[in-house]
């Protein structure tokens, strides 16, 4: 990893400065990193899940109960009942589907 730092601007000029063909190989090596980078933090909060089930101490319960835990908890403050309960719901249906 690079330890020095640039700034935005200086890094979009830099790439700017890419060829059409170099930009795209940029672009997909970027994405491909960003998924690489979410499927580690699935697996790390999988397998926290499996350990917090195993001692006992991960909550049960179903999509109400779920929705009702998070309104109550420390996010309503920052997104909003109306923000999260839309959250919710989209993360419902993704699982059901």
């Amino acid at each position: 990893m690079i330890n020095e730092s640039i700034s935005l601007q200086t890094a979009i000029e830099y790439v700017e400065a890419l060829s059409t063909e170099e930009q795209d190989m940029l672009f997909e090596l970027i994405k491909k990193r960003r998924i690489e980078k979410r499927r580690e933090e699935i697996a790390t909060n999988a397998v926290e899940t499996l350990e917090a089930f195993k001692s006992g101490t991960a909550k049960r319960g179903n999509f109400a109960d779920l929705k009702a835990d998070l309104l109550d908890e420390e996010w309503e403050p920052y997104l909003g009942i109306a923000v999260l309960t839309e959250l919710l719901n989209e993360l419902f249906v993704k699982i059901l589907s």
